[in-house]
């Protein structure tokens, strides 16, 4: 007997849909230098698939900075990743066929700005739901407010959504959302866990891979 389909799919943006790790991670290198710090793996969990103000925010601590410069770094992040973005974000393989016949929505820790952006560049046509930013939420991922809104938004619990993620913070999110996870790894390596299902690719993503995602061990609902 089949699964039954996601009452909604929830898709990460940076890393997942767009190829953006690579070019936030740029950014974020190029800041760090000139703020006098060579940005190096170490730095990774604190800067891939983070909000702009978390990524900020370690910038200044390891270059010794205080809060009142946080606002300036974050602006720079925002500004050189926004215009990297309009130079042009390529999609992650498989992104290009979003459809499996189940209402779908995007939820990024990228700023309004930037999720904007994309939507009207590399994902124009994607027929989204709706859209959620970090901008959207009083708190973004790795807290579970994003997700939550959005199961919120469509009417349904977050038990019967599956989220599309890519890194450990948005993972993260998800799950503590309560939602079911299609991890499709990019930049970071997620770890295992009850609830999560693992994808090399959105090419191997169909409308019966997201219904087995609730039906794992340990997925909300299941």
């Amino acid at each position: 007997m089949s699964a039954p389909a996601p009452a909604a799919v929830l898709f990460d943006m940076d890393g997942t849909l767009v190829d953006t790790e690579v070019l936030w991670w740029e950014t974020a290198h190029e800041v760090a230098a000139g703020l006098g710090h060579r940005l190096t793996d170490a730095d990774a969990p604190e800067v891939v698939g983070r909000a702009v103000a978390d990524t900020a925010a370690h910038l200044i601590a390891v270059t010794g900075g205080t809060a009142a410069g946080l606002p300036a770094v974050a602006a720079e992040l925002t500004g050189s990743f926004h215009r990297k973005v309009d130079a042009g974000a390529p999609l992650r393989p498989g992104a290009a066929a979003l459809r499996h016949r189940v209402p779908f929505a995007l939820v990024s820790a990228s700023p309004r700005s930037v999720v904007d952006a994309v939507v009207t560049g590399a994902l124009a046509g994607a027929p989204f739901a709706f859209t959620l930013s970090a901008d959207d939420t009083v708190r973004t991922k790795p807290h579970p407010d994003p997700y939550m809104a959005a199961a919120n938004r469509f009417g349904v619990p977050a038990s019967a959504c599956v989220a599309v993620e890519d890194s450990p913070d948005g993972t993260a999110s998800a799950h503590a959302a309560g939602c079911a996870v299609l991890v499709v790894p990019s930049l970071l390596p997620v770890d295992p866990a009850r609830g999560r299902t693992f994808a090399r690719s959105l090419e191997e993503v169909d409308l019966g891979v997201l219904s087995d995602c609730l039906r794992r061990p340990g997925a909300s609902g299941s």
